[in-house]
């Protein structure tokens, strides 16, 4: 009697399953690619928007993905992301996978030394930028009843110097750890956990960054690919993790930067 494969295409589809996006600010995020290729594999998409001054511009993108849930989250904003949830819970009564593709430190302190920020700033960093990852996976974890996959955004600043990085350094790098160890900790649950390491792209996120467009051209150069990679690509490689077919793929840190990290 031949065994069953491993690899079918069962396992490669999103087909029937439910997930979140938070972080589409427009039609260039990282957030957005990555909701594209959910859909394109067939899953069903719950979106968040910021604000309302974002909502015009999250708005039509949530259309054409046809997303079956669409509400506002500022995570700093008391009730909104519980209320999130339980209109998942609501609709849906169960989740699959989520992306947290969001991050913030405050201007002044993004552009000036690590050694000379402020502590407001650095716990608001960690608050939007890792705590609420946090947050996101305890009120996902009752709903991911056949395991999930949660994900999120890092950069390579948080494991090297990265030139004008500064604060978001060490705040991804907390990101990073976090990863492993809620990774380890819901593994038994089989829900998956992954930071994805996209390399430079030119995002709104990313423009609050000093220098950013000498970061772009560097990269392009030194990575092995000689190219900049899209966000459509950073979609494709979180999609593929999202399904069945990587159920054992889990507290990594996954580069999708053209091999730029694995040079000295």
């Amino acid at each position: 009697m031949a065994a069953t494969p491993a690899f079918t295409r069962e396992s490669v589809t999103l087909a029937g399953k439910k997930g979140l996006v938070v972080g589409i600010a427009n039609a260039d995020s990282i957030a957005y690619g990555c909701a594209r290729a959910f859909r394109f594999l067939g899953a069903d998409l719950a979106l968040s928007y910021h604000n309302d001054k974002a909502k015009p511009h999250v708005e039509p993108l949530a259309k054409a993905l046809e997303a079956e849930i669409f509400e506002p989250l500022n995570v700093q904003v008391e009730g909104q992301l519980e209320a999130l949830f339980e209109q998942i819970e609501q609709r849906w009564g169960r989740l699959d996978f989520l992306l947290h593709s969001i991050a913030f430190a405050p201007r002044h302190d993004l552009h000036g030394r690590v050694t000379d920020c402020s502590r407001e700033g650095f716990l608001q960093a960690v608050d939007v930028s890792c705590h609420s990852f946090i947050r996101m996976a305890r009120l996902a974890e009752p709903l991911m009843k056949d395991g999930g996959t949660l994900f999120t955004m890092t950069f390579f600043g948080a494991q090297k110097v990265v030139a004008n990085y500064n604060l978001m350094g060490p705040v991804k790098a907390a990101l990073e750890a976090t990863v492993r160890y809620l990774a380890a900790e819901l593994g038994p649950k089989r829900i998956r956990v992954h930071a994805i390491s996209p390399g430079p792209l030119k995002t709104r996120a990313a423009s609050g960054l000093a220098a950013f467009d000498e970061l772009l051209n560097k990269s392009a150069d030194k990575a092995p690919t000689r190219a900049l990679v899209g966000i459509d690509d950073v979609g494709a490689a979180t999609a593929y993790l999202a399904t069945d077919a990587a159920h054992l793929i889990t507290g990594n840190t996954v580069f999708v930067d053209g091999g730029y990290n694995i040079m000295g």
